[in-house]
């Protein structure tokens, strides 16, 4: 939608958007290598109109909405009281280290 707010097409936004995910994810399956899709964004002069809001575009703050206070207020309360009848095992748990 930056894209479009620049003037620029919604449909080739999303075809130029399309094929440079196609392309990154065919190097992550083929070469096993880590997903480029922002850097193939970043080198492509189609997106050079939002380049400089990019990082605010990416940001994870900006379309979260309230999910962070919600979570925070559900594991206070709820999650809080459905585990109170464990407290003495949780505080004699012991730390697990997961690694994947």
């Amino acid at each position: 939608m930056a894209c479009v707010k620049k003037g620029l097409s919604r449909q080739d936004a999303h075809e130029e958007i399309r094929v440079l995910s196609h392309q990154a994810a065919d190097n992550v399956k083929k070469h096993g290598k880590d997903n480029d899709l922002l850097e193939r964004i970043r080198r492509t002069a189609f997106f050079n109109p939002i380049l400089g809001e990019l990082d605010t575009l990416l940001d994870p703050s900006t379309f979260v909405g309230r999910a962070p206070q919600q979570v925070e207020k559900f594991t206070s309360t709820e999650v809080k009281k459905a585990l109170e009848p464990y407290a003495s095992a949780v505080a004699k748990a012991e730390t697990s280290t997961l690694s994947v």
